[in-house]
């Protein structure tokens, strides 16, 4: 698939989404005017958690990358075809990157409407990559958040298996650390390869 297209078709849709989920929080918003009206209305301590779509995101979308794949062309594009669609990533130049991701990414998360997944073949080789994934598959279950995965040269099989070139760099990744931290590792990519997403050659 060309990489245009593949970007356009992955804005447009990105695009759709966001419109969808400001929709139905308005939706939800005058729902919880009409329920307030009404005197017999009552909330339990559950009913008082906002669900996913009255959330208030302070990103449209957060992306997940291995930088030296695809910061330089493929990334760059996909900026490209949010700002003409007004869609506002969050950006992490500014953010010192150490062994483990910080509260203030988390935050970017856990705060992001959409997250974005570009799974490339060098993305298992960080050990920041794969924290981040742990977290976005998290915010799945807990928030409802959507996520678009993009397997970007590398084949979903691979990385639901762990083999191929892929399985090779999160295995040496996985040299040294915790059966704990491999563990959520290994359970975020069999999770995320069953994503519906894009495949860049399909």
């Amino acid at each position: 698939m060309d990489s245009s297209f593949l970007l356009t078709i992955l804005a447009a849709a990105i695009g759709l989404l966001t419109i969808q989920r400001k929709l139905r929080s308005h939706l939800d918003n005058n729902d919880e005017k009409d329920s307030s009206s009404s005197p017999s209305s009552s909330l339990s301590p559950s009913s008082t958690v906002p669900p996913p779509s009255s959330r208030i995101w302070m990103h449209d979308v957060f992306p997940s990358f291995r930088g030296e794949d695809v910061r330089k062309d493929f990334l760059s594009h996909i900026h490209m075809e949010f700002q003409r669609k007004g869609i506002t990533p969050f950006v992490d130049n500014e953010i010192k990157r150490g062994e483990s991701i910080g509260p203030e990414l988390v935050r970017a998360i856990r705060g992001s409407k959409i997250a974005i997944i570009l799974i490339s073949r060098n993305y298992a080789s960080s050990k920041w990559c794969l924290d981040e994934l742990v977290e976005i598959m998290n915010c799945r279950e807990e928030l409802g958040q959507t996520v678009m995965a993009i397997f970007y040269r590398v084949d979903p099989s691979d990385v639901k298996k762990l083999a191929g070139d892929f399985g090779r760099v999160f295995r040496k990744t996985c040299a040294g650390k915790t059966k704990d931290n491999i563990g959520r590792w290994r359970q975020a990519l069999a999770k995320v390869a069953t994503v519906a997403g894009y495949h860049s050659s399909n």
